[in-house]
Parts: structure tokens; C-alpha cells; sequence
């Protein structure tokens, strides 16, 4: 993991700022969405990407009951 060495206090309500240098480089832009993960005793935020539930794939998502599907899973999960 590459170090910056920006330091950021986090305010009374929990929230941090991201230095504009590290929204520019990773193109998130104003009321981008950014998930939040755990990894061992590390807080990971990415740019959210939607992608397919089964496989991750980012192309010709449909969404159903709040779950991106792929065009292709739904045709393999059709041939059941």
C-alpha cells in the first residue's frame, strides 16, 4: 500500500475529508458513491463500481429486487 502521508482528523460526526489530490487521481468526483471495506485491521474505501453479485462483472447489468445481474449469469441461472 503506498503511503501519502495525509493525515485527516475524523469530526464529531464520524466523517473524514478526502484531499482533492487522491479524488482527482482516483476520479471520484462530487457525490460519487464510495465503498467501505475491512480488510484485517484496515479501512478500504473504493470508488463503487456496480458490478454483478455472481460474477463481478461490470457490463450489461440489469438490476433486480436491489441485486445487479449480468446479462450472462441471467442466461446461465435460466438454463436451470
Amino acid at each position: 500500500m503506498k503511503s501519502t502521508g495525509i493525515i485527516r482528523k475524523v469530526d464529531e460526526l464520524g466523517r473524514i475529508v478526502l484531499p482533492i489530490e487522491i479524488r482527482r487521481t482516483l476520479d471520484i468526483a462530487e457525490r460519487d458513491e464510495v465503498e467501505i471495506f475491512i480488510e484485517s485491521d484496515r479501512i478500504v474505501l473504493q470508488k463503487f463500481e456496480p458490478s454483478c453479485c455472481f460474477c463481478r462483472s461490470s457490463r450489461l447489468l440489469v438490476s433486480y429486487q436491489g441485486k445487479n445481474i449480468c446479462q450472462e449469469c441471467i442466461h446461465n441461472i435460466s438454463k436451470y
